[in-house]
Parts: C-alpha cells; structure tokens; sequence
C-alpha cells in the first residue's frame, strides 16, 4: 500500500485559499472516485470538493474554520501500490488534421 496526498486544487479566479467548512469523510473511511470529500468555502463561494481516486482516508488537514492554501495538503488517502501514480492521463499532442488545397479550383468545372 502507498499513500498519496491530494492538495487543495486551484479553484480559479486567483483564489489562493479556502476555509474549511466541514469534512463529509473521517479518518479510516472508505471512499470511491468523485465522492465527495470536503466542503470549503472562498471569497466566491462554498464547494464539495470530490476525491479524485478511491482509497482510505489516512489523515485530513484542517478543521472547520481552518484556512487551508491552494497546493497544500488537504487529505493523504492510502491506495493500492499500482494506483499509486498520476491520476487521470496526459494529454498527447496530436498533428492537426486539416486538408489545404495546394492548386487553385478551376472556374471551369
């Protein structure tokens, strides 16, 4: 088993920090893919942040009414070694795929 940290993600429009407004898991859950985790609150508004993998919950930063900073950790969840890596996929860069004439139409057809 391994364990991976996930940091406060950045929630857009320049924010650099949200306050915890209460956890919806505890330490020792279970948790599946897009459960939701957290909710916290920004300048802009409050969210449920969901988990972006399954596993069990191991530690939780921040008690409600704590500020906790973009990039900082919020939850460490313990995985299975083989799910331990990135989580999602890279983009691949592909050529664009465009026709372009090279000879100019006839008016004659």
């Amino acid at each position: 088993m391994a364990e991976l940290s996930f940091p406060l993600p950045d929630l857009g429009e320049g924010l650099i920090e949200a306050t915890v407004l209460e956890w919806l898991v505890a330490v020792g859950d279970t948790v599946e893919r897009n459960q939701p985790l957290v909710e916290v609150e920004t300048t802009k508004s409050a969210v449920e942040l969901p988990s972006p993998q399954a596993g069990t919950v191991v530690r939780v930063h921040g008690e409600p009414g704590e500020v906790v900073k973009v990039g900082e950790p919020l939850i460490v969840f313990e995985v299975p070694d083989n799910t331990a890596g990135i989580v999602g996929t890279v983009p691949q860069e592909h050529a664009p795929k465009r026709r372009v004439r090279l000879s100019p139409v006839s008016d004659d057809d």
